[in-house]
């Protein structure tokens, strides 16, 4: 249903303009002014240019409403935050009346989420990473050294000069000591707030690099190469960048972009339609897909390649999934195809919140064998690909989350671990 009209009244009522009078200053009547606000009549062209010239709005914004991505972060937004309080119907109205508030909010949720995934990170980091432990063991044997020869110093017993001259020496060096590692722990943790965001991983800084053109690598499909692309990579993340770039130019080799995109549009960018129609590999479809270049009717699709113990080896999010390698939810459909290799799985996930995030997923797990030999066990490499779904949640959605430490669903039965109260987040 056309809802120029209800948009233009909100508008209206909003400017505190009297309806008499904005009807006087484009020409029309009162009672025919009323009917186009109650989408009884259509409106369009001049008339329109000039009803959105006297309440100061773009004549698009009026025709069209809100941009259906911003609505969508918005609610991503709502949803991340689990807030019971938003009103979720009035999303489009909102985004509609005051797209400048709107995109600010988009903008703060983005921000509010790229915190909580890298406090999630850190958190990670400060568990796990032996580096830090050796750090952290290092201050407090220095300091247990320092107390113990301390308290020889200090006692009752007399200690001859040798002996002395020996534990001032002792302490001198393990004060050195200390002081040295305190200060490489304090450039582990301290960076200049106007300091770019540093990736924890090889890994992270080749997605990041990705992100720049939505994973899309136009000299690939030239079968060019990535040896120039980033000078600023390090060579973990370059050597990433490399293989990705092998495997994304032979998957373009075999589903040429000429070919492919009008197949893919043809299908809705189904995968499952696409990959029937074409003859070939769905996981090789929905890495193809997941790296198109931007299509105006195209939805926003993300990517999940994992392997057989679930490390993520490639991530690419869509807004709303709250995805993060650090900690994932096991009733990802990604983990029950891990489970049956060879068998694509298509479910409805439904993330947390208020209104709920829900994306169509698909996922399948290909056997690989061992380049060593059969005796080795198989290689299993599980692909999945993301979409948000805005029609009505299925029978058999899955509850999914962003991860135990960030998921409010408390009585999951596959929870193992409590939620990060520090790292909640609520309106």
């Amino acid at each position: 249903m056309d809802r120029t009209g209800s948009r233009i009244r909100a508008r209206r009522l909003d400017a505190k303009i009297a309806q008499r009078d904005l009807a006087q200053s484009v020409g029309i009547s009162a009672s025919y002014l009323n009917l186009i606000e109650h989408d009884r009549r259509r409106i369009g062209g001049k008339l329109l240019t000039q009803l959105a010239a006297a309440l100061g709005l773009d004549p698009a914004l009026l025709a069209e409403g809100a941009d259906a991505g911003l609505v969508g972060r918005m609610r991503a937004a709502a949803s991340a935050a689990d807030a019971e309080t938003v009103e979720a119907p009035q999303t489009a109205d909102l985004a509609a009346r005051y797209p400048g508030w709107a995109r600010l909010i988009a903008a703060q949720a983005d921000q509010i989420a790229a915190l909580q995934q890298r406090a999630q990170m850190l958190e990670d980091r400060i568990t796990h990473d032996p580096a830090l432990a050796t750090a952290l063991h290092g201050v407090i044997s220095a300091v247990t050294s320092i107390q113990s020869t301390a308290a020889i110093l200090t006692g009752d017993a007399k200690v001859d000069a040798d002996w002395q001259a020996r534990f001032h020496r002792n302490i001198f060096d393990d004060a050195t000591r200390l002081a040295q590692t305190s200060a490489a722990l304090i450039a582990y943790f301290d960076a200049p707030a106007n300091a770019a965001p540093v990736s924890l991983s090889p890994l992270e800084e080749m997605e990041q690099a990705l992100s720049q053109t939505g994973f899309y690598r136009p000299a690939q499909e030239r079968g060019g190469t990535a040896a120039a692309d980033d000078p600023q990579l390090s060579a973990g993340a370059a050597g990433l960048l490399a293989d990705y770039d092998a495997r994304y130019h032979a998957d373009a080799v075999a589903l040429p972009l000429a070919t492919f995109l009008p197949a893919a549009k043809a299908a809705s960018y189904d995968p499952l339609r696409v990959s029937a129609q074409m003859g070939r590999p769905l996981a090789q479809v929905m890495r193809r897909l997941a790296a198109l270049p931007a299509q105006d009717d195209a939805p926003p699709l993300g990517l999940l390649i994992c392997d057989a113990a679930g490390v993520v080896r490639l991530l690419k999010s869509v807004p709303g999934a709250g995805l993060s390698r650090a900690g994932l939810c096991p009733l990802w459909p990604i983990f029950t195809a891990l489970g049956q290799p060879g068998r694509a799985v298509a479910a409805q996930a439904v993330l947390p919140g208020t209104p709920d995030v829900r994306l169509t997923c698909h996922a399948i797990a290909d056997v690989i064998p061992h380049p060593d030999g059969p005796h080795m066990p198989p290689l299993i490499e599980a692909t999945m690909l993301l979409r948000p779904d805005d029609g009505p949640a299925a029978a058999a959605a899955v509850p999914v989350g962003a991860g135990c430490r960030l998921c409010p669903r408390t009585k999951c039965p596959a929870r193992r671990e409590p939620a990060s109260v520090s790292l909640a987040i609520t309106l």
